[in-house]
């Protein structure tokens, strides 16, 4: 059902137009023609207007039966960087980057399915519901162009992102949210030989805070990581300003809370402590989602894998996606594994039989919509 040869010269195509985060108008315009001219309703959003992107996020449907469920995939079509003159190597079944650059199997073999699937449908006269492809810019410049659609713009009862790691098969039943904390610790200069008890470093109070943290694994469901740290000029100065950011993850919304109220209890103590001042700023990234094996977007595509011939895979990620802001909005979506290795590296690569999985996956994902749409 699906034209291997068709697909792998989509993706080799796709791979090839430069679109780093945040520069994604040329990928942007080759999808909206490719897609109109394949029968979609295509609009682009104004999300440049918040994100300061070149493009915005495109928002296509393919209009189908109105009995039938409406169902919707997202992938996002910025790559990182370095992603310009990406130049795929194809050899014994393999597709890698060259070594100077990321290949951009993130997210274009999701994309390349996606077309893909869009012809096998023509082509099999496929009786399915309207499908709407959610193509996102910014998903690696922290989600910006996800977390700029409005909900209102979004019309499927259920979907499924393109975008995860492990083999096609995988399905990502549960995502953590994720906070993130800008920690500014003043203190106050003196000279560090002359007359240091004069000041408050800035550098010891993080050091105290930090030590009284709960870092790194806090449970299976949570984690914290201090990210970066700046601060300090001379070594004979008391440095009076530190500036730290630091996250924290949880599948648990409330364990998520307690984890950053642990945090924010370290730094504001350790200020006190020391006649200093804590300074914080925390934000909210991304919801969570998590699922049952038995919830419908799940069952659906554990019955889709297994009729293109794969044993399906649930599990839980401690990654977020654009999975989770659309779920978010209420949409119940599972994260799909794609099948790409050693993604944001030059060292990228993409197996032929996995690119050809993902692409019968979504094929199968959408006649499997069908089959529970009649019953």
């Amino acid at each position: 059902m699906v034209n291997n040869n068709r697909l792998i010269e989509e993706f080799l195509e796709l791979v090839q137009i430069d679109s780093e985060t945040g520069y994604e108008r040329k990928i942007a315009d080759h999808l909206t023609e490719r897609l109109t001219l394949l029968g979609l309703e295509v609009m682009e959003d104004n999300s440049m207007e918040q994100t300061g992107h070149t493009a915005g996020n495109l928002l296509a449907v393919l209009k189908g039966n109105p009995a039938l469920p409406v169902i919707y995939f997202t992938v996002h079509m910025d790559t990182v960087v370095p992603g310009k003159g990406v130049k795929p190597v194809r050899e014994n079944g393999l597709i890698r980057s060259d070594g100077t650059t990321v290949l951009g199997a993130d997210d274009k073999a999701g994309l390349a399915a996606l077309l893909e699937m869009i012809l096998v449908l023509k082509e099999e006269k496929v009786d399915h519901g309207s499908i709407q492809l959610v193509i996102t810019v910014g998903e690696e410049s922290g989600l910006v162009g996800s977390r700029s659609l409005h909900r209102a713009s979004l019309i499927a009862d259920f979907g499924y992102a393109l975008d995860s790691d492990g083999d096609v098969g995988t399905i990502i039943t549960a995502a953590p949210f994720q906070a993130k904390i800008h920690a500014i610790m003043k203190g106050k200069k003196a000279h560090a030989g002359v007359a240091p008890e004069k000041g408050v470093s800035a550098i010891t109070m993080a050091g105290v805070a930090i030590a009284d943290m709960k870092l790194g694994r806090i449970d299976e469901e949570t984690t914290a990581n201090i990210g970066w740290i700046k601060g300090g000029t001379q070594t004979n100065i008391v440095c009076d300003h530190v500036e730290m950011f630091m996250e924290a993850r949880s599948l648990v919304k409330d364990k998520l809370e307690k984890q950053l109220e642990d945090m924010t209890r370290a730094l504001q103590q350790a200020a006190e402590n020391m006649g200093g001042e804590a300074v914080l700023e925390t934000q909210h990234i991304y919801p969570g989602f998590k699922h049952d094996d038995d919830d419908q977007v799940i069952t659906l595509a554990k019955r889709a894998a297994g009729e293109i011939g794969i044993v399906p895979n649930t599990r839980h990620s401690g990654g977020g996606s654009d999975a989770n802001i659309i779920a978010g909005l209420g949409i119940p979506t599972a994260n799909l594994g794609v099948g790409y290795q050693d993604i944001h590296t030059t060292s990228e690569s993409i197996s032929e039989k996995q690119l050809i999985h993902a692409a019968e996956l979504v094929v199968e994902i959408v006649k499997e919509a069908v089959q529970e749409g009649k019953r």
